[in-house]
């Protein structure tokens, strides 16, 4: 059985204020203690995988280390992590091993580092390529230190290269959004990732925009409908440059999909070690579909003692997953498939998709079922017909919230 495993680094030069995640500004004596815990918790879940009722995996085919930023831990606390990793897990040569980094904080020392360690993608949070919009949500980069650390990647071997952007940012205007994207474009990076502005209690500046106030720019936010505007412009633009959608926040030339990514997508193993995150593993004892782990997302507490929940999956949960988390795909879900897997139970979803296909949200054809533009502007709402909304599932990676839930 082969599996991806994540890994959460919390830490960042500063919080972003759109930043909705388990992650702060912390020191470098922090940080150490924070990668001893983390193997420390590799070996435990490996100890308590029979009484967690789950299937260890033996055998790693994806690495992938977000946060936070990881690239602002000491060369040597990175190297910690990936031994640790390799001591408990068989980790595969062509294994897609990748690390999130902020632009200006890749030191000679840390790019050496990810490249003697294996790391062969580097997803880059550049947000914009306009420094005025980066600036104003604390983002510490310019768009010359961005493109020179891409230079720099390519140059020590790293050419797979992940360039995020967010649409919906403050000061952000249909020109400046063209620019974002024509700049990502001209650097050849093979996958773009864009996500629209989630607006929420967790995040500073979220928690403005729903008071109506100015604080942290907030009042400079794009409304729905241009931001909708924006997201659409980046399909159009990405397509027509080669760089394909292949998930509703993700592009990509081809081959060059996030292989760790899609694990989560397809509902396939990974293990996830740090503040804030969750696993998916086989059950073991075939008492439940499969069985969901997570970690505590308070950091104080995750030095107090392992504090992982397991929850088991049932048929029905797994059926509902299957199309939550299939629908996201481009290529959608292949609803044949799900009826052998699922039998009967699959047919219990006919009218919601029958509705959401004459909503102009879903496509159905040929047997596979995938959202229309407007579903993925909508992806919420459409998701909801099928089950609660479960951000737990996904958190370990982005995609662009529903416009309407603004």
């Amino acid at each position: 059985m082969h599996s991806g495993i994540y890994i959460s680094v919390p830490f960042c030069r500063s919080k972003c204020t759109y930043c909705n995640f388990a992650s702060g500004v912390f020191s470098a004596g922090q940080m150490g203690r924070y990668v001893e815990r983390v193997g420390e918790d590799i070996q435990w879940l490996r100890a308590h995988a029979t009484e967690l009722g789950v299937a260890m995996p033996e055998i790693v085919d994806s690495i992938y280390m977000g946060g936070g930023t990881p690239s602002l831990l000491p060369a040597e606390e990175l190297k910690k992590l990936f031994f640790a990793i390799r001591q408990e897990f068989k980790v595969l040569p062509k294994a897609e091993v990748t690390v999130e980094c902020a632009p200006g904080t890749l030191t000679d020392e840390i790019i050496q580092t990810l490249v003697t360690r294996g790391v062969n993608r580097v997803s880059l949070g550049v947000q914009s390529f306009v420094d005025k919009e980066a600036s104003s949500v604390a983002r510490l980069h310019t768009r010359e230190k961005t493109l020179s650390d891409i230079d720099r990647l390519r140059k020590a071997g790293i050419s797979n290269i992940n360039v995020d952007l967010i649409a919906g940012l403050p000061h952000q205007t249909r020109e400046s959004w063209e620019y974002s994207l024509e700049q990502a474009i001209a650097t050849g990076v093979p996958h773009v990732s864009v996500y629209m502005l989630e607006v929420d209690e967790d995040s500073r500046l979220g928690r403005e925009l729903i008071a109506g106030g100015t604080k942290y720019h907030a009042h400079f936010v794009p409304d729905d409908d241009l931001t909708a505007d924006f997201y659409e412009a980046a399909c159009e633009r990405l397509n027509a440059a080669g760089i394909e959608q292949y998930e509703i926040s993700n592009f990509a030339r081809e081959g060059y999909e996030s292989q760790h990514n899609l694990k989560y997508w397809t509902r396939q193993p990974y293990l996830g070690f740090g503040v804030d995150a969750h696993s998916m593993l086989p059950a073991a004892n075939g008492q439940a579909e499969s069985i969901r782990l997570a970690t505590t997302h308070d950091y104080d507490r995750f030095f107090i003692a392992a504090d992982v929940k397991a929850s088991a999956v049932g048929a029905e949960q797994a059926l509902e997953e299957s199309f939550f988390l299939g629908l996201r795909l481009n290529r959608g879900v292949d609803l044949g498939r799900l009826r052998q897997e699922f039998g009967s139970e699959s047919k219990k979803y006919g009218e919601a998709i029958t509705e959401l296909v004459e909503e102009g949200l879903l496509l159905h054809s040929e047997g596979n079922l995938r959202l229309t533009n407007r579903g993925r502007l909508l992806s919420n709402e459409v998701f909801g017909r099928f089950i609660g909304v479960q951000k737990s599932i996904v958190s370990q990676t982005q995609g662009p919230s529903d416009l309407l839930a603004r």
